[in-house]
């Protein structure tokens, strides 16, 4: 994983997309698999999530006032 999102798979590991040609606001800064391995979530530093694969993207509660 590259801090703009670029994804390098090796092995037998499966490839199921980045934001690696996507411009981002702040840098890749985390990344987790999801429990049967189809997918995965990357994290930005300012909070932004993004989903490949079978992971499921779960739209953020509107920030309180």
């Amino acid at each position: 994983m590259a801090s703009d999102g670029g994804i390098f798979s090796f092995g037998d590991a499966v490839f199921h997309g980045s934001t690696g040609a996507t411009p981002l606001n702040a840098p890749i800064v985390g990344m987790a698999a999801t429990p049967d391995g189809g997918g995965y979530w990357l994290v930005a530093s300012d909070g932004g999530i993004f989903s490949f694969g079978d992971a499921v993207f779960h739209v953020p509660p509107a920030p309180l006032l």
